[in-house]
C-alpha cells in the first residue's frame, strides 16, 4: 500500500511537535467512516473502532505487540478512513518517554502498510479511566488485563470522536 500520513494534545487532540515520516493529518470532517484508535504497549495492543457515523466507539481486539501487520488488516478489513495511535503524554503535555517513542515507531510502521490517513493523538489518562470502568463492571486481575488494552483503545477513540463533533 502506498503509506498514509501521521499527525499528532488533550485526549483526542493530534500531538504537534516533530513530524513522524509517514503520518499525515485528519481526514475529511463530515464524510462518514470508520474510524480506528490504536492503543500501543510492549506486551498487547488494543485496537477499537468506531461505527460508520462517528459516534461510537467499541472494542475490535488484542492484538499481540509487535502486531503492525494485525493491526494493518483490521484497518483494511473495517474499511477505515482514519487511524489514530495514542502517544503517550505526560501531565505537563511532553510525548517524550519510551513508550511514546514505541507509539511513534508503531505509528510510522503502520503509516507504511495502510493507505489512509494516521494521526498520533494524546492518550493521557485513557488506561487510567480504563481501568477504573472495568473495576466498575466487576472485572478485576487476569480477567481485566485480557481486555485492558481494547479498553483504553475505546476510550481514546471515544475522545477523538467527542472532541471533533
Amino acid at each position: 500500500m502506498g503509506g498514509a500520513p501521521v499527525t499528532g494534545p488533550g485526549p483526542g487532540v493530534p500531538v504537534t511537535g516533530p513530524a513522524v515520516p509517514g503520518v499525515t493529518g485528519p481526514a475529511v470532517p463530515g464524510v462518514p467512516g470508520v474510524v480506528v484508535a490504536v492503543d500501543v504497549g510492549t506486551v498487547r495492543i488494543g485496537v477499537a473502532a468506531s461505527d460508520p457515523y462517528r459516534i461510537l466507539a467499541s472494542p475490535v481486539e488484542t492484538v499481540p505487540a509487535p502486531g503492525v501487520e494485525r493491526v494493518a488488516q483490521i484497518v483494511a478489513d473495517r474499511e477505515a478512513v482514519l487511524v489514530v495511535v495514542g502517544l503517550p503524554t505526560s501531565m505537563s503535555g511532553k510525548a517524550m518517554s519510551a513508550s511514546a517513542q514505541m507509539a511513534r515507531d508503531f505509528a510510522e510502521k503502520l503509516a507504511e502498510l495502510i493507505a489512509v490517513p494516521l494521526e498520533l493523538v494524546d492518550e493521557r489518562l485513557t488506561t487510567v479511566s480504563a481501568t477504573a470502568a472495568l473495576r466498575a463492571s466487576g472485572k478485576k486481575g487476569k480477567q481485566a488485563r485480557a481486555v485492558i488494552d481494547q479498553a483504553a483503545a475505546v476510550a481514546l477513540l471515544q475522545g477523538v470522536l467527542d472532541t471533533r463533533r
